[in-house]
């Protein structure tokens, strides 16, 4: 039970901030409006990323998909960053 805590507690916050990044940056809009509204919901996502290592039924399993999550959400973050298709407006 604790490396699933330890998961959920490691591999939660990066997954959160990884898809609201990724969904603050991808929205169309003028982010000055759109970005509190994202801010405010990483919290409700945060715990909801933390209670998803308790679904699996091991703690290795928690840690392969919130660690593969979280890399996928980076690496789909920095690549369309790369590629120019997301970014911060200035």
């Amino acid at each position: 039970m604790w490396a699933r805590y330890l998961a959920a507690a490691v591999l939660g916050l990066p997954l959160t901030v990884g898809l609201v990044g990724l969904a603050a940056l991808a929205w169309p809009g003028n982010q000055e409006t759109t970005a509190l509204p994202w801010i405010m919901l990483t919290f409700p996502l945060w715990i909801t990323a933390m209670t998803l290592a308790f679904v699996f039924k091991s703690a290795r399993r928690a840690w392969l998909w919130l660690g593969g999550a979280t890399a996928l959400s980076f690496a789909l973050l920095y690549g369309l960053k790369a590629l120019g298709w997301i970014g911060v407006q200035a």
